[in-house]
């Protein structure tokens, strides 16, 4: 090889050295001046503590939406989904903590409650395709081979970033089963006299092998109605109980308002306004609902309607993919009532978890003379109502709505015990029974 060329080549190789550490500097300081995701203070609630962070899920695979509820030996698994708006790729990590009944943080120790690592990654996301709101889709299924639950109990599972457990995204409750107790149960009218037209009453008896020396102390049922964390019971002492039986149908437990049918919005389409639909407008850079106006049914009487029980399910009939063809839009409520509003009022639903904050607060149209809110919703099914939230009496109420005997209602029973010796719940029974039951 004679000289010149050598030179040739010593100065190309030159070159592209040069050229690979540029682009490799370049590219660490795009990745350190990438906006992290700021450090947050822990809920043991689900909760999303990011505007951005949408569209979340935590549901048996094969019972889209059911309680998630994860059996201890089974061979069954929980799906998480969401979406990020921000519409990047972020490196997400996953733990899960232990609580108590109550959701309170247990004493149980990392060791006692996970078999495997103290977190695993998030590796599975998709972009969404054609939406004018830019997405990435996150999901999950868990229990993983490299960390599963050993313990029965409440858990929370944490979303966050970068392996930093203050960068919270999200965390979710669920439930962990050791299977030990059957569950018989039944819907009453209530025995109150009063409040026969509107109630519904649950009898429970349970049957164990578990030696339960003291059930008022060492056994707790937790009933939720339509899997509402702020609509539930709670009852430790039996009516009668015997080695391995332990009734509760006592008249004055377990005692349900019935409520009402939930109000429903179909955003399937996003190209054809549905039926509660007034207006649809769709512009390149957004898409804006408005919904016909919804009356106060306090005091009425019952009427049978479809719903879903409080759940939302992602649908799109615009496109095949509901997971990332599906877009969002920004959805106007309103609430017209002759009532004298002397607090907060909330639209809430399994899609916001029941939650009240600013987001989902109607505010007064002095103009329009109604009470509105504007959401910003994904494609799908949803079911919603009302809460008037009175701080002065510390009370949260479905005033908008009526309360019937007669509302297809669905109840989950949660069954806890503390065993001798032991500083933490299990759960140990779990079973679901409806009104009506209707899945779509």
């Amino acid at each position: 090889m004679n000289t010149a060329l050598t030179i040739r080549l010593l100065s190309l190789l030159i070159l592209s050295n040069i050229a690979l550490l540029s682009f490799a500097q370049k590219k660490k300081k795009e990745r350190s001046s990438f906006e992290r995701s700021p450090k947050q203070e822990m809920l043991y609630d689900n909760h999303a503590y990011l505007t951005a962070i949408r569209s979340v899920q935590l549901y048996p695979v094969g019972k889209e939406n059911q309680l998630p509820v994860y059996t201890l030996g089974s061979n069954s698994t929980l799906i998480l989904t969401f979406d990020d708006l921000r519409g990047d790729v972020r490196n997400y990590y996953y733990g899960i903590e232990h609580c108590n009944q109550d959701w309170t943080p247990s004493r149980a120790t990392i060791l006692d409650y996970v078999d495997g690592f103290n977190e695993d990654r998030l590796e599975e996301f998709t972009s969404s395709k054609g939406t004018s709101q830019a997405y990435t889709r996150y999901s999950l299924t868990f229990p993983s081979a490299n960390l599963k639950p050993k313990l029965a109990g409440n858990y929370i599972l944490k979303v966050y970033e970068d392996s930093d457990k203050e960068r919270l995204i999200l965390t979710r409750r669920f439930y962990v089963l050791h299977d030990l107790v059957s569950i018989a149960a039944q819907i009453k009218p209530s025995l109150n006299v009063a409040n026969r037209p509107h109630n519904q009453k649950l009898d429970i008896e349970l049957r164990t092998a578990l030696t339960i020396p003291n059930p008022e102390r060492d056994l707790a049922v937790y009933v939720l109605q339509n899997q509402r964390p702020d609509h539930f019971l709670k009852i430790q002492k039996p009516n009668f109980s015997s080695t391995n039986v332990f009734t509760y149908n006592n008249s004055a437990t377990l005692d349900f308002d019935g409520r009402d049918e939930f109000r429903f919005v179909d955003l399937r389409s996003l190209r054809i306004a549905s039926e509660r639909i007034r207006t649809l407008n769709s512009l390149d850079s957004s898409i804006t609902v408005e919904l016909n106006t919804d009356e106060d049914q306090f005091g009425s009487s019952y009427a049978s309607t479809f719903d879903e029980n409080g759940r939302f399910y992602f649908r799109n009939r615009d496109f095949s993919d509901e997971d990332i063809d599906g877009d969002y839009a920004t959805v106007h409520f309103s609430l017209k009532t002759a009532k004298t509003v002397n607090g907060n009022i909330y639209i809430v639903g399994g899609f916001n978890n029941y939650a009240r904050n600013a987001e989902n607060k109607l505010h007064y149209d002095q103009e329009k003379d109604r009470w509105t809110a504007a959401l910003k919703l994904k494609q799908g099914l949803y079911d919603y109502t009302y809460v008037l939230e009175e701080p002065e009496k510390k009370t949260v109420t479905d005033a908008f709505s009526g309360n019937h005997f007669e509302t297809g209602n669905d109840y989950q029973i949660l069954i806890y015990n503390r065993r001798l010796g032991t500083y933490w719940d299990e759960l140990v029974g779990y079973s679901e029974l409806g009104i009506n039951n209707r899945n779509r």
